[in-house]
């Protein structure tokens, strides 16, 4: 898209491009378990009339407030000014098709990841997404059998509050009402993922009054995965707060490193692997780095020298909700790795991957072995295949017809043990088939 608005721009048929970043925030999204069910490979039902009119009860419930914000206007010229060589330009005539350069390919990734991240910093935060973000910590067993304390949930998210608030984030919380009643009417307006019983919150399972046989086992994990995934889709709203210092403190928890270097070269190579998950600007390690740092001594979790990161006793509850806040991805992209790795075969579809992978989390899930239902996402599935074939582990095959890869099992394995702490990152640039390079500034 930023392609297409710059091109008028690039050509020399407009002056300057003003670009303005708008965010827009929703408290209840309308096709919560539509996108949920979607993301698990269930086709969108097709739009009809009949499918309105049967929509109607749906249309009446309550979906709190939108929240629209305006960024301060940027423009396109100043913006690329010096990182592109007009010369080139000035050479075609205008009327004729270009091909854009790799200069410009880059100012343009450049600039849109730029955007994307100013429209993140101007998003409002709802008090529903820092309690999405903890009930995704809670053990399933919790929020299905015996319930999590409502008192429990209040504590830690209103020190998830003060934990926000002190990473500059915006968040919609009203200073008017007190503290109980914007909780509790947040988890009202949220009845459809969990419900407030008896002083405990559980995570909402619906039955089917209709049916006669029971769910199969892998029916069930489905059933729970949908009611995961739309509260995954609120945490995600507030992931770009945290996103950082999480990074950081996941270096630190893996690497058990404390010198900064080592620290800082880790975290770039977290970056590269999950720059499909997360905005990251082109070019700005050093920046991010020094950010996760600053944010991470603000709340007095760790101290920072010139070459130690140094972890403090009063940071350690952070440090563990940072961590635990990534800890699914992790687990998402080492179980992808593992089935990569355990094929008998070294080329495969994307059509054989997404369900393969996705019957083995089921089965995973089932005998207690893993614990994140996000590997069932096709989002994340696909995000995986896009980082192994950013790191050379993986390549599509172009004389095929169909979307064939084939995988590099070696250099799948390692960037795996690195992620799990088991091997050193200097691993990485040690073996030329692999071919595997973390950009560290």
């Amino acid at each position: 898209m930023m392609d297409m608005v710059l091109e008028p721009y690039f050509k020399g048929e407009v002056f300057d491009i003003t670009l303005v970043p708008i965010s827009i925030s929703y408290d209840r999204v309308l096709e919560e378990s539509l996108l949920a069910l979607e993301l698990l490979g269930v086709p969108r039902p097709k739009e009809s009339i009949t499918g309105l009119f049967k929509a109607s009860g749906v249309l009446q419930e309550d979906y709190g407030c939108m929240h629209v914000n305006f960024g301060r206007p940027l423009s396109a010229r100043q913006l690329c000014e010096g990182k592109i060589n007009w010369s080139e330009y000035n050479l075609i005539p205008r009327n004729l098709p270009q091909r854009p350069t790799a200069e410009t390919q880059d100012c343009v990734n450049w600039l849109a990841h730029l955007i994307v991240r100013t429209q993140e910093e101007g998003s409002l935060i709802s008090p529903w997404s820092l309690m999405a973000c903890l009930l995704l910590q809670t053990p399933f067993t919790t929020l299905t059998e015996e319930g999590l304390q409502w008192h429990q949930l209040t504590e830690k998210t209103l020190w998830l509050r003060k934990l926000v608030l002190d990473f500059g984030a915006r968040l919609n919380w009203p200073a008017h009402i007190p503290d109980s009643e914007v909780m509790s009417s947040t988890v009202a307006l949220h009845h459809s993922i969990v419900h407030h019983k008896e002083d405990r919150i559980y995570l909402v399972q619906d039955e089917d009054p209709a049916r006669q046989d029971p769910l199969s086992p892998e029916e069930g994990v489905m059933r729970m995965a949908v009611v995961v995934l739309m509260l995954v889709s609120y945490r995600n709203q507030a992931l770009h707060v945290f996103v950082r210092p999480g990074i950081l403190a996941t270096a630190i928890h893996i690497t058990k490193n404390t010198r900064k270097d080592e620290l800082f070269s880790f975290f770039c190579f977290l970056r590269d692997v999950f720059s499909n998950e997360f905005i990251f600007i082109p070019g700005r390690a050093v920046q991010d780095f020094e950010e996760a740092c600053s944010l991470l001594q603000k709340c007095g979790a760790v101290h920072i020298s010139q070459q130690e990161v140094t972890v403090l006793e009063t940071g350690l509850e952070v440090l563990s909700f940072l961590q635990k806040l990534l800890q699914p991805f992790l687990d998402s992209y080492q179980l992808m790795f593992r089935y990569l790795c355990e094929k008998e075969d070294h080329v495969f579809t994307e059509e054989q991957f997404l369900p393969d992978v996705r019957n083995l989390a089921t089965k995973l899930i089932l005998s207690g072995d893993l614990r994140t239902f996000e590997v069932l996402s096709s989002d994340t599935q696909k995000n995986v295949l896009s980082a192994l074939r950013r790191l050379e582990a993986v390549t599509k095959l172009r004389v095929s017809q169909q979307k064939e890869y084939k995988v590099n099992k070696a250099a799948v394995s390692r960037t795996g043990d690195i992620l799990s702490g088991k091997v050193p990152l200097e691993s990485l640039h040690t073996t030329p088939d692999a071919r595997l390079q973390c950009q560290v500034e």
